[in-house]
């Protein structure tokens, strides 16, 4: 069956003969192959300005970002075989890594599949579609996920608001049984994982190996977990040989989910329901110390245009939380949005803690975990920062003098 043609205009298939996936509406040569008329999710074959096959693509007329390319193959079958092919080839990696079958299995354009994340917990698995293109694929996904995994349960979380950018419906469905919560295990600590209310797919897999680092700085201290969810890093601290933990969140249903899980390990917690900075005052207040502060937050840069007001955001929350550490203490800074680059969110940390009067030192960074993939000629690809940072210990000004 022939499908649509997309035609870009001269040079700028260079992106895409360089590794990139995306084509956007003004790289369109819309005068031969006009964009508009095209329905939204459309699989098209793309082409160079001579008529040079680039691959099979899917078109959304609507947005920016208006296809995206599945294959460099220009007359490719997407189907429920590709997908199975796509599928099993991101499941043997994450199988060559993981122990357990809990892990972000799909993560869009780094395993060849844009527009979709699939986390896997054993049996039971969360999709998201994210575009159009996707959605009109939604058929031979689902079948193909039943094929290779045979699951018992399957939920479609397609209810994050990027979808409206997408022109797309915003709904949950189940498939199958799927049970109000899934426990997974990281490093002998449990967690019991909502499947219908929590936050995203449920579970920062991506925060996994930065989690692991804890083992060298938790030993005996207080930590301080500032938007934590449902309790993963204080809880993980814990299971290092943390002598207490402290969470801010200013979900109740997170909250209680953390309290749930620490009576689960046989640990306890002290949670506070309130804003972070709110909360981060009050303790400062009372004079509360802490020798581990995780500062963990959404991306508070979504978008180029909330930049300015993201770093200042970043600012404030990283000098509260210095000014609670104890000297000597570690600070983990982490930010997940992709807008603001890791030399960007190490200045920041430089100016706050120098504000603070805090001498500080960068002892490692992180990234996301590897079931997160970094596709290398896609940047966007790449957006989780941990700087993990020790203050001084003799307490000593670092405000330079007049």
């Amino acid at each position: 069956m022939s499908i649509a043609v997309l035609r870009l205009k001269p040079q700028e298939e260079r992106r895409l003969r360089a590794g990139h996936a995306w084509v956007y509406s003004n790289e369109i040569d819309i005068a031969q192959t006009p964009l508009k008329p095209i329905a939204p999710g459309t699989l098209v074959r793309l082409e160079d300005a001579r008529g040079r096959p680039l691959g099979t693509a899917y078109v959304n007329p609507h947005a920016l970002l208006c296809a995206r390319l599945l294959t460099g193959q220009p007359d490719a079958v997407i189907d429920a075989d590709w997908f199975v092919r796509r599928l099993r080839a991101a499941a043997n990696l994450r199988d060559r890594i993981y122990s357990q079958p809990f892990y972000r299995l799909v993560y869009g354009e780094a395993d060849g599949v844009p527009g979709l994340v699939i986390d896997r917990y054993g049996e039971v698995f969360v999709v998201q579609v994210g575009t159009a293109g996707m959605e009109n694929l939604k058929a031979p996904l689902l079948d193909a996920i039943a094929q290779v995994f045979a699951p018992r349960g399957v939920v479609l979380r397609n209810d994050s608001p990027s979808r409206e950018a997408e022109g797309l419906a915003l709904y949950v469905e189940e498939i199958g049984e799927v049970p109000e919560v899934v426990v997974i295990e990281e490093h002998g600590i449990a967690f019991e994982i909502a499947m219908r209310g929590g936050q995203k797919t449920g579970w920062f897999f991506d925060q996994r190996d930065n989690r692991d680092r804890l083992a060298r700085y938790a030993k005996g201290a207080r930590v301080l977990d500032v938007f934590s969810y449902v309790g993963a890093w204080a809880l993980r601290a814990m299971g290092f040989g943390a002598a207490e933990a402290t969470c801010i969140d200013s979900s109740a249903i997170a909250l209680e989910a953390a309290a749930r899980n620490a009576a689960r390990n046989g640990i306890q917690l002290e949670t506070i329901k309130a804003q972070a900075q709110d909360a981060l005052r009050q303790l400062a207040t009372e004079g509360r110390r802490f020798e581990l502060v995780i500062v963990d937050p959404p991306a508070l840069i979504k978008r180029k245009k909330d930049h300015e007001e993201g770093l200042g955001l970043y600012g404030r929350l990283n000098r509260a939380a210095l000014n609670l550490l104890a000297p000597g203490g570690i600070l983990v800074s982490c930010s997940c949005s992709h807008h603001l680059e890791a030399a960007e969110l190490q200045r920041v940390l430089l100016r706050e803690s120098r504000a603070a009067g805090r001498r500080l030192s960068i002892l490692e960074q992180g990234g996301q975990g590897p079931d997160h993939p970094v596709h290398p000629a896609i940047p966007e690809t790449r957006y989780l920062k941990a700087f993990f940072c020790a203050t001084a210990a003799d307490g000593g000004s670092e405000r330079a003098s007049a």
